[in-house]
């Protein structure tokens, strides 16, 4: 005869008590998960990715959230290289708008499109390469990155 496990009554082949409905099986009852990292589930190489997404924004989330040595030197990278280019963008308006002639105006505009071009180009390369599982390293930007991500 089987006896229950919490009350001892006697319960012969059930699963389950029929005098306090306690469970029978050997299974374990789980214990409390602990708390998980928020970027836990994602594989590094699209966590590399999703640092650039979004420029220095989707760097700055990253970088406060994923401590992977390869996702916080993606994110401090991001951060340095587009947050720069996002400063120099705004001196060149800001320039554009003191200069107030068409020369100034159309050599601005001009700065201002090649440095978007560039940003392009990097944001396209280095989502491909942090995919790829690759490091890029942006020439003046990868230094400092490095500079950041081992604070």
């Amino acid at each position: 005869m089987a006896f229950c496990k919490a009350c001892g009554q006697e319960i012969g082949t059930a699963t389950f008590c029929p005098k306090c409905g306690a469970n029978q099986s050997s299974a374990v009852a789980p214990s409390a998960a602990p708390a998980a990292n928020p970027t836990e589930g994602l594989a590094e190489n699209v966590a590399g990715l999703l640092c650039y997404a979004v420029g220095f924004v989707t760097g700055i989330v990253f970088f406060l959230i994923d401590k992977r040595p390869f996702v916080k030197f993606h994110a401090a990278q991001s951060i340095v290289v587009f947050g720069g280019l996002f400063v120099i963008q705004i001196g060149l308006s800001f320039m554009a708008a003191l200069i107030h002639g068409l020369i100034g105006f159309g050599l601005a505009g001009l700065l201002e499109s090649v440095v978007g071009l560039v940003a392009f180009i990097l944001w396209i390369m280095l989502m491909f390469k942090a995919y790829q599982h690759e490091t890029f390293r942006v020439p003046i930007a990868a230094d400092i990155a490095d500079g950041l991500a081992k604070n």
